[in-house]
């Protein structure tokens, strides 16, 4: 095993001494008379095999990034594409040479080089830009610092917190690490702390704007070992104005729409009835609009969809208000209709005339009866008399029984309809329904604005 090890060392040492294994004329794809001078110095006896400092230490690399765009970020996905040129520091002590200036190579060149392995681990697409050639730099100072950059459009996943949407704030990152060199091998930092990363500030986005950013360092963890990290956080806030627009106010345009059917007629049935399936119907279809942008996730329960559901559920209340009401105009109908049949049929019950008994002071004299009709010059018998007596007795009862039952039917019929008046019903309504709108407002407002 120890034999195995020393064979990178062997190797290294023969190619310092000139007397390498391998051709010093060719270099992959490139020969002496297509390198420099310098390049061609440098690259003799060099192996891109082993990494900087090898049994020395680790290797230090330096990293800068600019933000060029943030193309897409989809709540579905959970993902955002972003564009950035990513630069990569390190010291190479094989390239030094004398002076003081740097030498910038061509990027195809990369091949002849030892570079990091650095990889994105949350990007789930990626591709190098190759238009018109692959962009890529390198430039080696005399010192033997190399500055490798590049440019990536990545696709990298973002775990979203949506329960407040749109009013949400969402945390993003995007990490680095090395894919194989762990941290006895290789140290990430970032060059300039924060202000390593650029282009976040000026960065314009559809719906959303960068509110705050920090660099840290820390240390990926797996079974095969300690990796090194380099992490961006960036928080984006997401611009209500665009959602107040498309959704907020044509919701509340809708509810107060419904409101209208409360200055309409009772008797208007079409009209009403047609105002609330359409108010419904179309809030209704604003929901359904507003999810479709959405991830259908059942453990999400956004600030949107609680205000479309408050929505709905005032203009679902305008149309069983109607209902409620005209309910109860039918049967304060049908109540007045059967108290006139009665009246009705107690008047018929009378008769043509009517008799008035007036009761005497004395207790032993006999009632007067007077009647109504116009007198006859008939004279009555004493027999009559009685006869007649008894009719206005048995009228009298008769009256008095049938008001009594009026009056008992009615104060039964209104102790179990408490409404007395159902055009009362709109009236309360035209004030109950805005105000309970405009209170629900400012309370889910304040929850999820200052919470």
């Amino acid at each position: 095993m120890s034999f195995l090890l020393h064979i990178p060392l062997i190797l290294y040492m023969t190619c310092a001494q000139g007397d390498c294994a391998f051709p010093s004329h060719n270099w992959g794809e490139w020969n002496d008379s297509q390198l420099l001078p310098t390049i061609q110095k440098l690259m003799k006896g060099y192996n891109r095999y082993l990494r900087p400092n090898f049994n020395a230490g680790p290797v230090e690399i330096g990293m800068s990034l600019d933000i060029a765009s943030i193309d897409a970020i989809s709540e579905i996905n959970m993902d955002y594409t972003a564009t950035i040129f990513l630069r990569q520091r390190w010291r190479d002590s094989r390239l030094v040479f004398p002076g003081n200036e740097s030498v910038s190579v061509d990027g195809r060149l990369v091949s002849l080089l030892w570079i990091p392995d650095t990889f994105i681990p949350d990007s789930k697409r990626s591709f190098l830009h190759d238009v018109t050639v692959e962009n890529r730099l390198i430039r080696i100072f005399s010192n033997g610092t190399v500055l490798y950059a590049l440019r990536i459009t990545a696709t990298i996943a973002c775990n979203m917190d949506l329960t407040k949407y749109p009013m949400d704030r969402q945390e993003c990152t995007l990490q680095l690490e090395s894919w194989g060199y762990n941290l006895q091998d290789v140290v990430f930092y970032w060059t300039r702390g924060n202000d390593s990363v650029r282009g976040l500030d000026t960065l314009r986005l559809a719906q959303y704007s960068v509110e705050s950013y920090h660099t840290t360092v820390a240390e990926a963890v797996y079974e095969t070992g300690h990796y090194p990290k380099l992490v961006l956080h960036f928080a984006l806030r997401r611009n209500v104005l665009f959602f107040i627009l498309e959704t907020y106010v044509p919701s509340i345009l809708l509810v107060v729409l419904s409101w209208v059917s409360f200055w309409i007629s009772q008797s208007s049935v079409p009209a009403r009835t047609c105002i609330g399936v359409t108010t419904v119907l179309t809030m209704t279809t604003l929901m359904m609009g507003a999810r479709t942008s959405l991830p259908n996730a059942n453990c999400f329960i956004k600030a949107i969809d609680v205000y479309l559901g408050i929505c709905f559920t005032f203009i679902f209340g305008a149309l069983l208000e109607y209902a409620y009401a005209h309910f109860y105009t039918m049967q304060h109908q049908t109540i007045e209709e059967i108290h006139r049949e009665l009246l009705r049929e107690l008047h018929e019950s009378k008769g043509i005339g009517s008799f008035q008994i007036v009761s005497s002071s004395k207790p032993k004299q006999q009632p007067k009866v007077e009647s109504t009709v116009p007198d006859e010059p008939t004279e009555q018998s004493p027999s009559q008399e009685v006869v007649m007596n008894g009719e206005a007795k048995e009228t009298s009862k008769g009256q008095g029984c049938g008001l009594s039952t009026v009056k008992d039917t009615y104060r039964r019929v209104a102790d179990v309809f408490v409404v007395e008046n159902p055009h009362n019903i709109d009236r309360r309504a035209r004030t109950v329904f805005p105000t309970a709108f405009f209170f629900v407002n400012i309370l889910y407002w304040l929850y999820y604005l200052c919470l």
